[in-house]
Formats: structure tokens, C-alpha cells, sequence
């Protein structure tokens, strides 16, 4: 059963990415579409988590290339590790399996119950894996060496100025199919809609202070939908 979930769940995000390429009034048309709805199911259903708008995105699961180009990019660090928006939980498990003390932020009850499901199936202990109903947003990262993150391109910038003010100075991020739009990039792996990206904070703070570009401190919308 477990597998069947994950199969349907990579067909829709392969769909979606399909529209990706359809092009940009499709892409836009879908996005608005998607938001609008989202929107509203996460005002009724979700009433205690006002995740103000702009800051909401759908949700994109991983595709097993890209979760070991995950694995490969964070091969020898250690610590603690947050997911951003952890989905149907499959990074948060790769992660674990490499010994890393996993996170995963996921405000969707839906998704939450079943990587937590999936966990007390496998009989994964909390102190290796935990999965939070929080908004990562409105969360103080700073005790996280290591960060993955799926999202959509339109939050990454945000998340960049959250990231840069919050995160140790020896921490990693990894990002999924959209880069951060300024942060220099260490190192990648793979290819089109499976590449992923590594950054080092202390580069992206560096390429800040040489720049003379002043690290901005996050400035959080209205949560006024």
C-alpha cells in the first residue's frame, strides 16, 4: 500500500512538472489555479495555521533520482537535519538512513499523518525521526546544520533572507529543482527536473560581506489571506 501512495504521488508531481514545460501562461494559469484552491482548504481545514499566501506552495515529491542526489550532497556531515515542507516524508527517511537526527515540517494534516504512519510502521524511534505540524516560517532554525527544501521558485528568495539570518555558520542547504535566485552554489548533482543544489552558509555570508550587500532580515507578510 505504502508503495502505490508514493507511485501516485511521483505521477502527479510528474504532471506538474510536465506543465512546467508546457509554458509560462500554463504554468501561471495552473500556479494561480492551484493556489487559489489551496488557499482556501487550508483556511477551513486548517484554521490554527495561517500560513500567510505568498508563502504557500503545493506539494512536490521527490523523485528517487533526485532523493539520492540528495544523499550524495550531504555524504560525510552529520547533526541535525530540517525538511521544509517534508511532504509524504521521503527525504526525511533517506536522511535518516545516513544517521542524520531528522525534522520534517509539514503543515498539511494529510501528509503529516502518514509520515507518521510510516514512521511508527517502520518503527523509527523520535529521536531519529520527528514530524511537526509547524510552520517553518514562523520557526527558529538556527539549531540545524543541515536543511533540505523543496519549494516552489516563487518563495525561494524569501527563504534565502530567513535562511542566511537564522542558520550556523558551518550549515548546509540543499535545494530540489529550483535554485536559490543569489546564493553562490558549492556544488550539484544531477540533471534537469532531478538536479539539486548544495550551499554553504558560511559562502553565501562571505559573497555578502564582499558585495557590500547588507543581510536583510526577513520581512514576514500580513497573515491576512
Amino acid at each position: 500500500m505504502e508503495d502505490c501512495i508514493e507511485v501516485i504521488l511521483e505521477e502527479h508531481s510528474s504532471r506538474w512538472f510536465s506543465h512546467q514545460r508546457s509554458g509560462r501562461n500554463v504554468t501561471l494559469l495552473i500556479g494561480s489555479a492551484f493556489a487559489g484552491v489551496y488557499g482556501l482548504w487550508s483556511m477551513f481545514c486548517m484554521p490554527g495555521l495561517r500560513v500567510p499566501f505568498r508563502l504557500k506552495v503545493p506539494f512536490l515529491p521527490s523523485t528517487k533520482e533526485q532523493t539520492l542526489n540528495v544523499i550524495k550532497l550531504l555524504e560525510g556531515r552529520k547533526g541535525c537535519l530540517a525538511d521544509l515542507g517534508s511532504g509524504d516524508g521521503r527525504l526525511v527517511f533517506a536522511a535518516s538512513s545516513m544517521g542524520f537526527q531528522c525534522t520534517g515540517f509539514e503543515i498539511n494534516s494529510i501528509l503529516l499523518n502518514y509520515s507518521r504512519s510510516k514512521a511508527w510502521w517502520r518503527g523509527v524511534p523520535h529521536t531519529d525521526i520527528n514530524f511537526v505540524k509547524q510552520d517553518f516560517w514562523k520557526t527558529d532554525l538556527s539549531k540545524y546544520r543541515n536543511v533540505t527544501v523543496f519549494l516552489a521558485p516563487a518563495v525561494m528568495g524569501v527563504l534565502e533572507e530567513k535562511l542566511l539570518k537564522e542558520l550556523p555558520e558551518d550549515a548546509r542547504v540543499i535545494v530540489c529543482s529550483f535554485p536559490f535566485p543569489h546564493w553562490p552554489h558549492s556544488c550539484t548533482a544531477g540533471s534537469g527536473l532531478n538536479q539539486v543544489w548544495a550551499y554553504d552558509v558560511h559562502t553565501a555570508r562571505e559573497q555578502a560581506r564582499t558585495s557590500n550587500s547588507p543581510i536583510t532580515c526577513l520581512n514576514q507578510p500580513s497573515d491576512h489571506q
